[in-house]
């Protein structure tokens, strides 16, 4: 991946300020919000299906969360799916782009420290949702704003207190592995074994197990879930059926992939899509 150095570069920055935003009288020019003098700064952006944001970074932590819509985003060595009632907070600095799958409605927060030392995605609780949602009603610079301030410091809190759940994708970098994970990634429907995809790309199951621990950090049947759920999060929040979504993603019924589901998520798939009709109805 060819990543940039610049924390914010102006063809990326003229990018998003072409897009529609939520509150026309903000900036959505993501350098405006590195400096503010308040500790905690919101944006708001809209996004059409299919956006790319290229590689950038920026100075603050920032905090990934959309109310409605899925996001992709990456790394160099990582990816996660980032779904409406999760947001990803990512350290300063951090290289990353992000891909919109379906209409997003983007709430992007720049923090001046979080004391995050890696990247992570949290589960965002109806009272983070409201709190980030009347932060954004506020002006840019809230510095002068009591009320605010106190919300921007609740946010924080609440963000200390979410939980981080495993919605990351590790990305190997031997050639061998990569290969397998791409397969895997462009079709999430195989069910063939470790055995047989082994075979398929002239390695050794044994090998592949061993650069999977390595590489990816969890066994393979692990990480092939999570290429599983990504692609299915993403499926449920077009409005898919679970019925296919299921099949796509290489569950052999819907109620075997109901299971799994609930089992990571906590929560059916019948349910995700039931959130996200009160979700669509609120904004």
């Amino acid at each position: 991946m060819d990543l940039t150095e610049n924390p914010c570069l102006d063809n990326i920055c003229r990018e998003m300020d072409n897009d529609r935003t939520d509150t026309p009288t903000r900036s959505t020019q993501a350098e405006d919000y590195q400096d503010l003098p308040q500790a905690v700064a919101v944006m708001s952006k809209r996004f059409a299906d299919g956006h790319r944001i290229a590689p950038h970074a920026h100075k603050r932590d920032q905090l990934l969360y959309a109310v409605s819509g899925v996001m992709r985003v990456s790394t160099s060595d990582n990816s996660w799916v980032v779904p409406p009632d999760r947001a990803l907070l990512l350290p300063a600095g951090t290289q990353h782009s992000v891909e919109m799958r379906g209409q997003v409605q983007m709430r992007t927060l720049y923090i001046s420290a979080t004391g995050a030392a890696s990247a992570k995605v949290l589960l965002v609780t109806p009272l983070l949702r409201e709190l980030i949602a009347e932060l954004a009603r506020a002006p840019m610079d809230f510095s002068d704003d009591p009320r605010a301030e106190r919300i921007a410091e609740l946010i924080c809190i609440e963000m200390e207190a979410a939980t981080a759940l495993p919605l990351n994708i590790p990305l190997p970098s031997d050639p061998r592995l990569q290969r397998l994970c791409m397969t895997l990634m462009e079709d999430p429907s195989q069910r063939a074994s470790l055995e047989v995809l082994a075979h398929d790309i002239g390695a050794s199951a044994k090998t592949l197990t061993r650069l999977c621990n390595r590489e990816l950090g969890m066994r393979f049947g692990d990480w092939r879930q999570r290429v599983r759920f990504t692609v299915a999060l993403e499926m449920l929040e077009r409005g898919e059926t679970i019925k296919s979504a299921a099949s796509h993603c290489g569950y052999s019924s819907p109620s075997a992939f109901s299971y799994a589901f609930r089992r990571v998520f906590g929560q059916t798939p019948t349910g995700f899509q039931t959130r996200k009709q009160g979700r669509t109805a609120d904004t």
